[in-house]
């Protein structure tokens, strides 16, 4: 059946000098808060000005189009330029001219399993050493803080850091951590990275998390990564979100309850006592989601009227 899902590009030119190779997976849709894998994605992809595709994977037999409809423009008369949904591998370099492969595109919707056997299917033919997987998450998590990490592996001595969990949690599963599992039955190395985005930032563009992403990229895959882009990109995303809650006040009231929250979490956790926050003031859940409703809704309202002050509108455009 994996055959019928992959189609894999005989191509060892592009892969000559491949020893200890590194597959990239950057799966779009449920584990891409703030399009950050997606940036980190195309930030690398960037590197070698797109690569070559090595294997395209069958999107119909994949994708659940009236779910996530493809978008296409309509001008004046008739309709064109159709984005169809693309997942592929591309043979791409780092900026020191290390070979690795990076598997971009949507989250397959339904065949799970035989989405996990095609894959297993390219690190067979590309004799991939390993899988890193990136991802993120919304999280109550102030932006003024470091973005957290969970690094997570299918080998105990793979997992490169410590993850800020304890004990068991049930999650919803995801296609990426479906392949992380299958590839450790077997036999077969598999890591991965999942950043903790701010719940208000979650539907807007974060470079912040796709820096903090590549950064442990570059430790989990060996691989090195040029950040200067994506640096300043950051930069000026967080200038305009602080310059945002400078002037509303009722957001910037959550955000410091927020920064409460974690940091009573972080100093109880370095005490070894108790990781529930004090007894102090914090937003409740209708708090915070009316002030962030409120947010998201004032930046859609200045990027459809460029009339109103710049002075305070972040520059986002409507997504």
């Amino acid at each position: 059946m994996a055959d019928r899902l992959v189609h894999i590009v005989d191509d060892a030119e592009v892969l000559a000098d491949a020893g200890d190779l590194t597959l990239v997976v950057v799966l779009t849709g449920f584990l891409d808060a703030g399009k950050s894998a997606e940036l980190a994605a195309t930030h690398l992809a960037g590197l070698s000005d797109g690569g070559k595709v090595v294997a395209t994977f069958d999107v119909d037999s994949l994708h659940d189009y009236r779910a996530r409809r493809p978008p296409l423009s309509f001008v004046r008369d008739h309709y064109a330029d159709y984005e169809a949904p693309r997942l592929v591998v591309r043979a791409l370099r780092d900026t020191g001219g290390t070979p690795f492969l990076l598997l971009a595109g949507p989250e397959p919707d339904i065949r799970w399993e035989a989405f996990a056997r095609a894959v297993r299917e390219v690190v067979d033919h590309f004799g991939v050493s390993r899988t890193v997987s990136l991802g993120a998450v919304p999280m109550a998590v102030p932006h003024t803080r470091p973005i957290a990490i969970t690094p997570h592996a299918n080998r105990p001595d793979l997992v490169p850091g410590k993850s800020p969990w304890q004990g068991e949690l049930r999650v919803p599963a995801s296609a990426q951590a479906l392949l992380e599992v299958r590839l450790g039955e077997w036999g077969l190395d598999a890591l991965g990275f999942v950043a903790h985005i701010p719940h208000y930032l979650a539907q807007m563009e974060y470079p912040q998390a796709a820096l903090v992403l590549l950064e442990h990229l570059e430790i989990g895959g060996r691989l090195t990564v040029d950040l200067g882009e994506l640096r300043e990109a950051a930069e000026i995303t967080e200038t305009e979100v602080d310059r945002y809650l400078s002037t509303h006040d009722e957001v910037g009231e959550v955000v410091r309850g927020l920064e409460q929250q974690y940091d009573s979490f972080r100093e109880a956790e370095a005490s070894g006592s108790s990781l529930l926050a004090g007894d102090g003031p914090l937003p409740t859940g209708d708090e915070i989601g009316s002030a962030f409703e409120a947010f998201l809704a004032d930046l859609d309202d200045q990027s459809r009227d460029p009339s109103k002050d710049n002075d305070t509108d972040p520059g986002w455009e409507e997504r």
